[in-house]
């Protein structure tokens, strides 16, 4: 055997149990401590910090090194570990917990036993949280206080000594402060504990199996991790997985992606256990709908028909329907249930059975319950509701959701879009929703299979713009499920483009069909047989309107159906007079200059959702949000602002406010637009103030605070202010002045904002003047409360 030599390697901690089996062997449990003197072909020989009289050797596999400082003294060998003090104040806590929370098990104390996981529970997150080092430095403060005031209660509640801190946390060392300061610093800390306490104990009503923070929150995510995937399919597979409602009978998220080779393991063999995903930006409406299901699309990938011998050469790469999953997760997104990360649930698997079943119909058929013979076959997935956005998900739950979680968003707006680069979107929602094909002249019906690509004007597809799903790389061609034979297809899939804004205007969708024939050497020789194209933007500028679209199909040489000077000069969707028109048979269109034809024969319909916070689809917004480019029209603009539907304002809350200041800004002048401004802008705090957008006035306040910059604009806010209460005082109607009082709070802040740059700008200038403009304002708003007219005066008092 290989000498005994001392090691650099000194400090570790056990991942395993360690029985003794011989008499040189030291017992070690996991978690245990070691201090490491010597080493020797993969065996350590040292102590227990828990035991320091006792030596012996263990494997150097079950030891998990960690850094540390070794202080010599004399011929001992001092360890301390060189993690932050506060980590190893944890370690101790958690440590001395651990064993009274065994006894507590033990004695039957449930409640207290509950009480304590939890707070050991939180306590490792947040450790992990100081370890990670990635925590800025006044979140990193903000932690401390946290976990000193956690385990100061914990203390308490397991009648274990109180810890004494200075004003940052750290133990006050009793041979360094004085008697008085020590007895300062426990009176303090034994109040603070004792308050909490009696917060803790007093009732407060909460939602169930949800704290505090999670019920005001207007955001919440539902975390997903696929443990395992058990299906006989022999071929490569398909995973896509979303929520759906069942009332609505539709995906409401976007699908999480997950490719699973022949062999049984995911394609990236790195995901292997950590297939994980947060389904994010659901809001409070998503939470009470009636039901709501996690749903699963299995999608082969090989040929036709798996029964298909292979004595003759196959088609393959073909995406053929399987079957799907699904799973009612009602009661965890309502909090009614409790959800661990840790629990695992098997959803099993509905086949297909006939090739007339296409998966959306088979969903519909599945959520109402029925019990099928799954045979074992099925997904296991861990499922857990977290609250807030998806910043603080990664603060408070680093060890589910890191950089390598995939982040599935839901199908439009978030309740609440915050201000700011963080989350601006340009992203249309497509769905293959159905289409019906004639024969032709072929025996049996066609095998259709649809690609979609973006193209520009010139007819080049736009690369890696198409998304299937989260945790899925983009890619430039999607292609359809293939249903075998079948005249009506339902596709019901969707996909996500991602366009860059500056592109959207000079781009469109072009859709391709083409018959895939199980075998190979006919496969390669079928043509395209039809096309359908849909402009992204629309001429007045707006951007393609939500819902379903039936286009026009063309059909002619395919080389013709890919050139897109031939085709985008023709109509892409079917109105009423077309369709009448198209009742007969195919006919020409354009003459002999495009060479494309027409079929009545054949339909196909999509379904759009644009979620962009730069692109609107409402012609007056679009007005106002680019009014330099038709300064004339500015007037009305400003003035159709008030037709625009709240909703649409609310997306584009900064861009609008942006918008309005910058009129003001550019026409200091002049006081035209002044009136119109002010009044669009009391608009839109009216909107903030409306039960229904409530949740946008942290983001007013966050426009106001940090993006919010016309130095000017508090001249012109305070003297349309005064004008209207002065018109009110001398008892001329003054329609605006009821809706002005009521966002009274926000102009004001906006007032005080702007002259607060100014003056950073100007280093005080104009002071006196701003004095005399907010001095005639109180004084107009007396003499208008002290009025004794009536009529529109009696209204504004």
């Amino acid at each position: 055997m290989a000498p005994w030599l001392p090691t650099r390697e000194k400090y570790g901690v056990a991942v395993w149990n360690f029985p003794r089996t011989k008499e040189h062997h030291l017992p070690l449990q996991i978690g245990e401590m070691v201090h490491i003197l010597q080493a020797s072909e993969g065996w350590y020989c040292g102590y227990s910090l828990r035991n320091r009289a006792a030596r012996g050797i263990f494997p150097a596999s079950l030891i998990r090194l960690k850094g540390a400082v070794v202080e010599q003294r004399g011929t001992e060998e001092s360890v301390v570990p060189s993690e932050m003090p506060m980590v190893q104040e944890i370690t101790t806590t958690l440590r001395e917990w651990a064993t009274i929370w065994k006894q507590l098990y033990v004695a039957g104390q449930t409640e207290r036993y509950g009480q304590v996981k939890r707070m050991m529970q939180e306590l490792m997150e947040q450790r992990s949280q100081l370890l990670s080092g990635t925590l800025p430095k006044d979140q990193l403060l903000r932690l401390r206080k946290e976990v000193t005031g956690k385990m100061d209660y914990g203390n308490k509640i397991l009648a274990l000594d109180l810890v004494v801190r200075d004003e940052d946390e750290n133990i006050l060392d009793p041979d360094r402060t004085s008697v008085i300061s020590l007895f300062q610093a426990h009176r303090r800390a034994a109040q603070t504990v004792t308050q909490r306490i009696q917060e803790e104990t007093s009732p407060q009503p909460r939602a169930p199996g949800r704290g505090t923070h999670g019920a005001a929150s207007p955001s919440h995510n539902l975390y997903l991790c696929v443990r395992n995937f058990v299906c006989h399919i022999g071929e490569e597979a398909q995973l896509f997985m979303a929520l759906y409602d069942p009332g609505e009978q539709r995906i409401i998220s976007e699908n999480y992606v997950i490719r699973w080779a022949s062999t049984g393991v995911p394609q990236d063999i790195e995901l292997l256990n950590n297939l994980k995903v947060v389904f994010t930006d659901l809001g409070s409406a998503d939470l009470k709908r009636e039901r709501l299901f996690l749903v699963c699309h299995i999608i082969r990938v090989g040929r036709m028909d798996l029964r298909d011998s292979h004595s003759r050469k196959l088609s393959t790469g073909l995406r053929r329907p399987f079957g799907i999953s699904v799973m009612d997760i009602t009661d965890i997104t309502k909090g009614t249930c409790d959800s661990d990360e840790d629990k695992q649930h098997f959803i099993p698997v509905h086949l297909v059975a006939a090739d007339g079943d296409f998966l959306h119909n088979m969903i519909r058929k599945a959520v109402e319950g029925k019990d099928i013979n799954h045979k074992g076959q099925g997904l296991w997935v861990s499922l857990k509701m977290l609250w807030g956005d998806l910043s603080q998900v990664r603060k408070d739950h680093p060890h589910l959701v890191d950089r390598s979680t995939a982040v599935a968003r839901k199908l439009g707006y978030p309740e609440v879009i915050m201000p700011g680069k963080c989350d601006v979107r340009n992203d249309i929602y497509l769905t293959l929703v159905q289409g019906e094909f004639d024969k032709g002249n072929k025996k049996t019906q066609k095998n259709v299979e649809v690609t979609v690509c973006v193209c520009d004007e010139a007819g080049n597809v736009v690369q890696n713009v198409i998304h299937a799903g989260a945790g899925d790389s983009p890619t430039s061609h999607y292609r359809s499920v293939v249903y075998y034979q079948q005249r009506h297809q339902r596709w019901m899939e969707t996909l996500k483009i991602a366009v860059p804004i500056e592109d959207v205007h000079r781009t469109h969708l072009r859709f391709t069909f083409r018959h895939r024939s199980s075998s190979d050497s006919k496969d390669r020789s079928e043509r395209i047989f039809s096309m359908a194209f849909v402009r992204l933007m629309r001429p007045d500028g707006t951007t393609l309107r939500d819902g379903e679209h039936d286009l026009v199909l063309y059909k002619g040489d395919s080389k013709k159906l890919e050139d897109a000077s031939a085709y985008l000069a023709l109509p892409s969707e079917r109105n009423l007079s077309e369709s009448k028109l198209l009742s007969g048979s195919s006919f020409r269109v354009s003459g002999a200059t495009s060479g494309l034809a027409v079929s009545s024969r054949d339909s196909f319909q999509i379904s759009t959702l644009v979620c962009s916070t730069k692109l609107t689809q409402n012609v007056n917004l679009l007005g106002l949000l680019k009014w330099r480019s038709k300064p004339s029209l500015l007037c009305g603009n400003l003035q159709k602002l008030m037709n625009v539907d709240g909703g649409e304002v609310i997306k584009f809350l900064q861009d609008t406010l942006d918008a309005l200041f910058s009129i003001m800004m550019e026409h200091s002048e002049t006081d035209v637009y002044d009136t119109l401004v002010f009044d669009a802008l009391v608009f839109i705090v009216g909107l903030v103030a409306d039960r229904k957008f409530q949740h946008f006035n942290t983001v007013l306040e966050a426009y106001i605070r940090q993006h919010f910059s016309a130095t000017l604009a508090y001249k012109k806010l305070l003297s349309v202010l005064t004008q209207y209460v002065e018109q009110a005082g001398r008892g001329e109607p003054c329609e605006p002045l009821p809706r002005t009082f009521k966002a009274l709070e926000y102009i004001f802040k906006f007032i005080v904002r702007s002259r607060r740059l100014f003056a950073r700008l100007y280093e005080g200038k104009e002071v006196a003047e701003f004095q005399r403009s907010l001095q005639r304002f109180f004084l107009a708003l007396n003499q208008l409360m002290q009025s004794p007219l009536e009529g529109p005066t009696l209204l504004s008092q």
